[in-house]
């Protein structure tokens, strides 16, 4: 077998030589090639290289020896983490790629081919990864065309059209474009991370595309390589001298001329399956680049594309449309057309989470309707034309910006929320993106919902519902035997009601592994051959992306979830969200990325990939590496793993990715899960000791606070102390407190109208004690009676982050023990975030069977939250200031930051507080190795944020963290809210009544 690889690859690169020498003519020659090509083994098939079949250790190491001989070193890599890192994309689909190259230009691309080719190896072109029906996973080599064939090379506002390489993210095309009053029309709701290649290669659509149309609407050129290295320009017409590929390509066009008129669907604008060859119809101008689109990487491999570019709306005004379900709402989405909407996107309350339903209007399903104007009162006027078109129960009219981006958002998010069933439970791609006549998708709705019932599925759909293309997860069970048959049975009898209504399989996604064999069923066997034939003229040898579109694979094999352990892996916190189970709170991780958006904004997640542009650092990488561990075929040293340590390493345990991420996904829970198998019985590093065993040694230093500070003042003694505890050398050891906070508390306490316990974390005790008596004040002022917990505790945070969770569970119930029983009704105010946030979650998850934890979580409150629920009638004294700083990343992830903001409000501090991780992440920042991702995080949003706010401004910052960081990197003092109010009130400023 090993000589009939050599010969279909020895086959493919003589074709190739041939077509580079005889450019004039050759078309017959060149199609008999591709039948002959058609008869042999071909890359990607049961034996070959690419197939199921896995090439001995000497083989890849030749192979990755000559790509390294061919390309720079740094562009290919074979790593364990790499063929971890894109054994899957966003689909139920898994494949482990031999490599990972990722070149800088279109010589690179052209010498990984050279290289694969002649050794008969699959090539898997891949942007974001974020492929819902598995095109962009391969047994190969794949190529990241993300990390350095990403730049938008120009953009022409006279002729609107830009240049960009085919790794730019949209969101970057857009920005580049928006200066002129442009954009690029297609926009799919990962627009911040997914990439013009991906877009064109599953031919992308999003929610403006009834106004825009789709990705293929918008190309005007491609610069594409071949398999067998032959280069080609690819626009509008049939080139004078097409060669011998384009040629062979005519003559299969001219030769079924009455199929190609009649094989495709009419009337239906998202027809996204299969190979668009009526693109190539003389009376549609024979389009190479349109046809070329939504070919999911199995012809050529994109270099550069030409785009066109359309005029950006000067305002838009966005119309919420309320309806009693989703198919009275997809009944009414054709009506509105005729008005000319930007968007007519459909969405049921079951993807809409509670908080933000209080922004909609009445219904349990809703269409947002986009209307566009050169004035604000223009698009108003035409929101308002839409509403009384829709025959809505309720209906709103949003013209500010803020106000539709939140909604937006929900939207957006879906794709991720889907995952989970209201209720419990998961749930998957697998039917994800048909679309049938807009005018018939109310009956395809309610067939569709008779369907699910029928097979006892649950599913949420949700989509473009303007142009008939609807996206659901559904609660698929994948993992069992029973399952995945009940799987195939569906997807075969949903492909046939799809088909009836006069639909295509896929809408917006593209086939791949999901639905490309059920696509006889949509064109017929004539149709689907003519597709084989195509493929081969561009791919004799078969090399780009096997299996995908044309000879695939049966739609229940490589599941990604086959790989996994068949037993619970045994864990010491509880996931209560996930069963208990490891292995499901992992397969969270759905690979949307929305952790890879490379714009900060008002969240958190992931700061890391963003500082380092890794996709081992965001969130779904590390999820990845996760996944991967516990099949142990890829990653093989399970919870001993370098990888995965390697890349949690950099992981701020932030939280962020516990609110951001669509499904929830908690990487600061799954890294301290990590880090306490992985050091189970063997020495931690240094800083574990010191920085996670903080409030102990913080505690025994107390006495001594004084000396300590001076002999820490002392340049050798300091860098011993920072040696000794792992600490980073550009970091100032923290100061001791003189006093600690309950020494100075004790007795000063008194009665109120209120009863509450002020909890003395160990920042406010040994380090800013400042921070406690501050709220002190405030609190007291408000009618708070205050107490302190009659004897020691502590959250467990540094003991959480740092993975010892052996000792976390002592120091947690020691605190309950300490606090029992816990008076009903009594909150728990807490200063510091990250310790409410660990007492918020970390507890109860760590310590499930112990009552006593859910009793004390459910206890805490934040300073704001505090005085808003029990003292609502307190006026804070008014300041009138701007501010500036930075919502802890806790405080944002697991807290309620709005009832800071509207005490921030009540008090006259103006201006809002930036989004983020300040990057110190207590001890993460301390730690040696990371004091420049540390700073960069900082660099992101927190200091130009603090740098650019008004000399008057007050800096706040409630995390010590924060405030360290702040006080590390600028001139700036920054404070606690209380200790901001407590000034206040102590200079007498009107209110604290």
């Amino acid at each position: 077998m090993a000589d009939d690889r050599r010969t279909a690859g020895d086959g493919g690169e003589r074709s190739g030589d041939e077509g580079r020498t005889d450019a004039n003519g050759g078309a017959r020659r060149a199609a008999r090639a591709g039948e002959r090509a058609a008869r042999r083994p071909r890359a990607g098939t049961p034996g070959s290289t690419g197939g199921t079949g896995t090439p001995d250790a000497a083989d890849r190491a030749e192979l990755y020896a000559a790509l390294r001989a061919a390309l720079p070193p740094d562009t290919v890599d074979f790593s364990t983490t790499a063929r971890a890192l894109t054994t899957m994309d966003a689909s139920n689909y898994r494949r482990v790629p031999l490599g990972v190259v990722a070149p800088r230009h279109a010589d690179d691309v052209a010498a990984a081919l050279e290289v694969c080719r002649a050794r008969g190896v699959p090539v898997v072109p891949r942007g974001a990864g974020t492929s819902i029906a598995g095109q962009a996973i391969g047994t190969g080599v794949v190529l990241d065309l993300t990390r350095r064939m990403n730049a938008v090379r120009h953009v022409d506002p006279v002729s609107r059209t830009a240049v960009v390489q085919p790794g730019a993210v949209l969101d970057s095309l857009r920005a580049a474009a928006r200066p002129h009053g442009l954009t690029f029309g297609p926009d799919p709701s990962t627009h911040a991370r997914c990439t013009l290649g991906g877009m064109i290669g599953n031919n992308a659509c999003g929610a403006h595309s009834v106004a825009w149309g789709t990705t293929a609407d918008n190309v005007r050129a491609l610069s594409v390589l071949t398999y067998d290295g032959t280069p080609l320009r690819l626009a509008r017409g049939w080139p004078k001298d097409p060669g011998l590929l384009l040629g062979a390509v005519r003559e299969l066009v001219d030769g079924h001329l009455a199929l190609l008129r009649t094989g495709y669907p009419r009337d239906l604008p998202r027809r996204i399956s299969g190979y668009a060859l009526d693109a190539l119809l003389p009376e549609n101008g024979a389009d190479l680049a349109r046809a070329f689109c939504g070919t999911e990487g199995t012809l050529g491999i994109v270099t550069e594309a030409e785009v066109r570019l359309v005029a950006e709306p000067a305002a838009r005004a966005l119309a919420v449309l309320g309806y009693p379900d989703e198919t009275a709402a997809a009944d009414a989405a054709p009506g509105l057309l005729p008005y000319g909407p930007l968007t007519v996107e459909g969405m049921a309350d079951d993807l809409v989470p509670p908080n933000a339903r209080g922004g909609l209007p009445r219904g349990r399903a809703w269409l947002f309707a986009e209307a566009g104007g050169a004035t604000e009162a223009e698009a108003a006027a035409r929101a308002a034309d839409l509403v009384r078109a829709a025959g809505a129960a309720d209906a709103l009219v949003v013209t500010d910006p803020a106000a539709a981006r939140a909604l937006w958002r929900v939207r957006e998010d879906a794709a991720g929320t889907a995952t989970r069933i209201p209720g419990g439970g998961e749930a998957w791609p697998g039917w994800e993106d048909c679309a049938v006549p807009p005018a018939r998708l109310g009956g395809y709705l309610r067939d569709f919902r008779a369907l699910l019932t029928g097979y006892g599925l649950r599913g949420a759909p949700f989509g473009h519902f303007g142009e008939g293309c609807v996206h659901v997860r559904i609660d698929f069970d994948l993992i069992t035997t029973a399952g995945v048959r009940a799987f195939r049975r569906f997807s075969e009898d949903v492909a046939d009601l799809v088909v009836a209504h006069g639909g295509s399989l896929s809408g917006e996604h593209g086939d791949g592994r999901a639905r490309a064999e059920l696509l006889p069923r949509m064109y017929g066997p004539g149709l689907v051959a003519l597709f084989a034939r195509f493929k081969d003229l561009w791919d004799p040898a078969g090399g780009l992306n096997p299996g995908i579109l044309v000879r695939p694979a049966p739609l229940d094999t490589d599941l990604r979830f086959a790989v996994l352990p068949r037993r619970p892996v045994d864990v010491a916190f509880g996931y209560p969200d996930d069963g208990g189970d490891f292995r499901a709170a992992v397969r969270r991780c759905v690979g949307v990325a929305k952790c890879r958006d490379t714009a900060p904004g008002p969240g958190v997640m992931c700061p890391t990939k963003r500082v380092t542009g890794e996709e081992k650092h965001s969130t779904r990488g590390r999820a990845r590496l996760l996944h991967e561990m516990l099949a142990g075929e890829v990653v093989r040293d399970g919870w001993r793993s370098r990888e995965v340590a390697d890349a949690l390493d950099l992981c701020l345990s932030c939280k962020g990715c516990r609110s951001d991420c669509p499904v929830g996904v908690d990487m600061a829970t799954y890294k301290a899960e990590f880090l306490h198998h992985h050091y189970k019985g063997r020495l931690r590093p240094r800083s574990h000791y010191a920085l996670g065993r903080l409030p102990g040694w913080l505690r025994a230093a107390a006495p001594a606070a004084p000396l300590l500070n001076a002999l820490a003042r002392i340049p050798p003694l300091a860098a011993l102390a920072r040696h000794t505890a792992g600490i980073t050398p550009e970091r100032p050891l923290p100061a001791l407190a003189p006093v600690p906070f309950t020494r100075w508390a004790r007795g000063r306490l008194g009665p109120g109208a209120r009863t509450a316990l002020l909890w003395p974390d160990t920042f406010t005790e040994y380090l800013s004690p400042e921070v406690g008596r501050a709220a002190v004040r405030v609190l007291g002022a408000a009618g708070f009676g205050l107490a302190l917990p009659p004897g020691r505790v502590c959250c467990g945070l540094t003991y959480l982050s740092t993975g010892q969770l052996t000792r976390a569970r002592t120091v947690l119930r020691r605190t309950l023990d300490t606090l029992s029983p816990l008076p009903d009704g009594v909150p728990v105010i807490v200063l510091e975030p990250s310790c409410a946030a660990a007492l918020r979650t970390d507890l109860p998850e760590l310590l499930p069977d112990d009552p006593r934890a859910a009793r004390l979580a459910a206890s805490v409150r934040t300073f704001a939250g505090a005085l808003e629920e029990y003292a609502p009638d307190w006026t804070p004294p008014r300041l009138d200031r701007p501010v500036t700083g930075q919502t802890h990343c806790h405080h944002h992830a697991v807290l309620d930051p709005a009832p800071d903001a509207r005490l921030r409000a009540r008090a006259g501090l103006t201006g809002d507080l930036s989004g983020g991780c300040c990057g110190l992440a207590g001890n993460f920042g301390f730690e040696r190795g990371h004091y420049e991702v540390s700073v960069a995080c900082a660099e992101e949003q927190l200091l130009p944020a603090v740098s650019t706010a008004p000399p008057d401004a007050l800096v706040l910052a409630d995390g010590y963290s924060c405030r360290t960081q702040l006080t590390h990197l600028t001139d700036h003092r920054p404070r606690h809210l209380a200790e901001v109010l407590a000034e206040g009130l102590d200079r007498g400023d009107q209110g604290g009544g």
